[in-house]
């Protein structure tokens, strides 16, 4: 097995895996975000508008880290071989 093969199909993975648990961790936050905020609310000490500033940093800083580390390597690989 080549290992440039065996790094293209991991690569694959890994962002197959990480782009369904940011739209996993989206839907969650679209669908239930009432009970959520209470729960990070209650745990962290903060308020609607300190949550709503945390999710969208975490969905933007998520988004862009599985873009750079998986996405882009992936897509550098597919078109090398």
């Amino acid at each position: 097995m080549n290992s440039l093969t065996t790094l293209t199909t991991l690569l694959g993975w890994c962002t197959a895996i990480n782009i369904g648990l940011l739209l996993f961790t989206s839907l969650l936050l679209a669908v239930a975000r009432g009970p959520v905020s209470r729960i990070h609310a209650a745990m962290f000490g903060l308020d609607q508008r300190d949550l709503s500033r945390a999710y969208f940093q975490y969905l933007a800083q998520y988004k862009i880290a599985v873009l750079m580390l998986n996405l882009v390597p992936y897509v550098a690989l597919r078109l090398m071989a």
